[in-house]
This record gives C-alpha cells, structure tokens and sequence, in this order.
C-alpha cells in the first residue's frame, strides 16, 4: 500500500516562509503527477500546485510567484516551498499522487496545516 506523508506545516507569520515535504512509501516515479491541494476551514478543497513526472508544473493563480513545487526523486520527496505567506493562505495542505495504468489511482497524504497569522 502506497502511503504519502507530509511535514513541514506550522504557524508563521505574514510575509514568511515554509517547505512543505511529501514523502512516498515508495519510488515516486510510479506517480504520473503528484501535487498539493488545500482546504481552509469551511471551503471546499483547492488544487494549488502539480508536477508532472518529467518536471512540468503548474500553479493556481493565487499563488503564481509564491510557491515553487519541485520533486527529488532520490529521495521519494516532492516539496512545495512557500513564500511572502499571507493569511489566506492558512488551511490543510494535502499531498496527492495520481499513478495512472489501465486507470488512474489517486493516493492522498494525511495532511498537514498551515497558519499564517501575527
């Protein structure tokens, strides 16, 4: 069974900085995509950030220029580095993985939350 674990959330304050880790059970390379997704208190849950097995990636429009995934595939970690954090930027960050066969499987991590506030 795959397992995807997050770390690095925490509570900052507006302007600063986290890195968000994921980290895969296994070979990272089995994933087509992997990505972040958050979810603030009461909101539905929003994609913020993807990247393809070949290094493509793409942004939601709230956080272009503030955020930059990336994946180490040694190391089974994909990270979203966060800067210039805001308050709205405060929710669960979730990690996910589509590994696509015959059909896509998507795995998703436990989640890990972020507070921006003073």
């Amino acid at each position: 069974q795959v397992q995807l674990v997050e770390s690095g959330g925490g509570l900052v304050q507006p302007g600063g900085s986290l890195r968000l880790s994921c980290t895969a059970s296994g070979n990272i390379g089995r994933f087509n995509v992997m990505g972040w997704y958050r979810q603030a208190p009461g909101k539905q849950r929003d994609l913020v950030a993807i990247i393809s097995s070949g290094g493509t990636t793409n942004y939601a429009d709230s956080v272009k220029g503030r955020f930059t995934i990336s994946r180490d595939n040694a190391k089974n970690t994909v990270y979203l580095q966060m800067n210039s954090l805001k308050p709205e930027d405060t929710a669960v960050y979730y990690c996910y993985g589509d590994q696509i066969a015959t059909k896509m499987v998507r795995y998703w991590g436990q989640g890990t939350q972020v507070t921006v506030s003073s």
